[in-house]
């Protein structure tokens, strides 16, 4: 399936004249970069400014304790696109991705575990239920199906709905029917799939497959990650699927490591925008997107410079863009209210510990290759609701949400020898807390109360485990928001909802990477396809800006 108008990998070189144009990229998350590799590679001047003194967003290494580094918010690798992987040569600039010696771990209070991963799972599940274990190869045809529908739709441009004559909405509708031909090739039951896929609960979906409650947790846990929500509630089977489209190294769901951590993917897109000329600013905040004539002139960093520009791509959170950088600028007054309302909060606390051994789990107490897996401490759907419900309750489960990745067991560049670094990501907390909370209202009051806690919850698992902790990094939701401007700590930059989704993300009528002022674009996580690791709206949103060059609305 392909979107109208040229393609990025066929942009023609436009070279010096009258359609040259000056692109400024505000942030220099990996969207941003891939956005402004594939402008400067069709010959225009790219620059893209950058708040931190790195590039790279929630996608970078950093030593947290003297010796240990590791990837400061996003963890692990599977979304990031083949194509964007190919197109920008990353492998050519330093990018290794290893593959987990074994996808998922799950121990269990009871002793208890299950592992999942390529001749794994079938044998593991049977353990717990002979009827699960037949069932598997159903519900994994059944995500497939629905994944290669939505592995379709990543590199398409969303329909956008629009207002004018029939001529501004044949292009939609044309894309609309092409959509709807990729549908209509799905058997009646795969649609049905798909159907239940974008609009029921993970439970929902799962209750249907399997009767064990561990094995509903190994696959659920999928419903929940970076949403701040029970997997009883409906949407969930969305983020279930959002995180079943990837691969590694050409291997379908498979999830894996990049080594020298998620920094090393920014960084190889560094070196890839800087062969092809784009200019990098680092430590620049942007201050303010100036406008003239409905259409952007300027951007103007917080050191008072002026960087004049033809078109600005904007890879930042939607509140943050029209709240700050255009808070004096004409927007359609319904545009600003929207985004206002734009709904964000991942509930996610974010850990990275240093650790002078290997973590010893009851459940298996000898190292192997579930210490190179995505380690789930949530042993039930009903486990996951009741963490959700407290949180929202009384500000964080005491009963948390762990996954745990030890990925120095895959890269021995991220510890000394003979040591090792974890990432935990741990939900639920509320990712604000209300005014009047005991103890006091911000996070601040509570994030090493809270990081106690998810080290004590690792600890049921794996005894020994707080004592072999030297050194931590904890980021609560507001350290997330400071450090890395996830609004919320919301690592999607806004939430996977059916309203915030496809055509309407971030919001009907701008579902094209277009902002409301011409030379406004959008090429940040708040734009199809949504988070994660993918590359995919920045390769999009520079197709739709070179189609716009081409026919001359910029």
């Amino acid at each position: 399936m392909h979107s109208s108008g040229p393609t990025v990998q066929d942009a023609p070189r436009i070279g010096r004249g009258i359609n040259m144009k000056h692109a400024v990229v505000i942030g220099g998350g990996h969207n941003g970069l891939v956005c402004a590799w594939y402008l400067a590679k069709a010959g225009h001047k790219v620059t893209v400014l950058e708040k931190r003194d790195i590039i790279g967003g929630a996608a970078v290494t950093e030593e947290f304790h003297p010796g240990f580094r590791n990837s400061v918010a996003s963890y692990t690798v599977s979304l990031l696109n083949p194509k964007v992987i190919a197109d920008l040569e990353l492998a050519r600039h330093g990018l290794e991705i290893v593959e987990r010696r074994m996808g998922n771990f799950l121990p269990l209070p009871d002793g208890r575990v299950l592992e999942a991963g390529p001749g794994r799972t079938r044998q593991s599940v049977a353990q717990f239920s002979e009827r699960d274990a037949a069932a598997l190869d159903g519900y994994e045809r059944m995500l497939e199906n629905a994944a290669s529908v939505l592995r379709d739709l990543l590199l398409v441009t969303p329909p956008n709905v629009t207002e004018g004559n029939w001529l501004s909405a044949v292009p939609e509708l044309l894309k609309t029917a092409s959509l709807g031909r990729r549908f209509s090739q799905l058997s009646l039951d795969a649609r049905r799939d798909v159907l239940d896929l974008f609009t029921c609960s993970a439970s929902e979906i799962l209750d249907r497959w399997f009767e064990s409650d561990p094995v509903k947790a190994l696959f659920g846990f999928d419903g929940i990650v970076g949403a701040w929500t029970s997997p009883h509630a409906p949407g969930t089977g969305y983020v279930l699927l959002h995180h079943c489209f990837g691969e590694v190294n050409g291997k379908r769901g498979a999830w894996g490591h990049a080594i020298g951590g998620m920094g090393a993917i920014t960084e190889a897109m560094r070196r890839a925008c800087a062969e092809k000329g784009v200019t990098i600013r680092t430590a620049t905040p942007v201050a303010t997107i100036e406008t003239e004539g409905g259409r952007v002139s300027a951007v103007v960093t917080e050191d008072g410079a002026r960087h004049p520009a033809d078109l600005v791509a904007s890879n930042i959170h939607p509140q943050l863009l029209v709240g700050t950088l255009l808070a004096a600028a004409p927007l359609p007054e319904d545009f600003r209210r929207r985004i206002g309302h734009w709904q964000s909060g991942s509930g996610t606390f974010r850990m990275n510990v240093a650790l002078d051994r290997l973590p010893r789990f009851t459940a298996r107490p000898e190292p192997g290759d579930h210490l190179t897996a995505g380690i789930i401490i949530a042993p039930s759907l009903e486990y996951m609701d009741r963490a959700y419900l407290e949180s929202r309750a009384h500000g964080w489960s005491r009963q948390p949400v762990v996954e745990m990745l030890i990925p120095s067991t895959l890269d021995d560049s991220l510890a000394p020898a003979g040591k090792h670094v974890a990432s935990l990501f741990c939900q639920h907390v509320a990712p604000t807390l209300p005014d009047g909370f005991p103890g006091g209202s911000s996070w601040d009051d509570h994030r090493d109360t809270v990081a106690d806690l998810m080290i004590d919850t690792v600890e049921r698992q794996a005894p020994g485990f707080r004592d072999s902790v030297i050194g931590r990094q904890a980021l609560s939701p507001l350290d997330l928001e400071r450090k890395l401007s996830l609004v919320g700590g919301d690592i999607f930059h806004g939430k996977l909802s059916l309203n915030q989704l496809f055509s309407a993300r971030p919001m009907l009528g701008y579902g094209a990477y277009r902002g409301p002022l011409k030379g406004l674009y959008m090429c940040g996580s708040s734009t199809h396809p949504g988070g994660g690791v993918t590359g995919v709206p920045g390769h999009n949103a520079a197709r739709e800006i070179l189609s716009d060059i081409s026919a001359r609305r910029v």
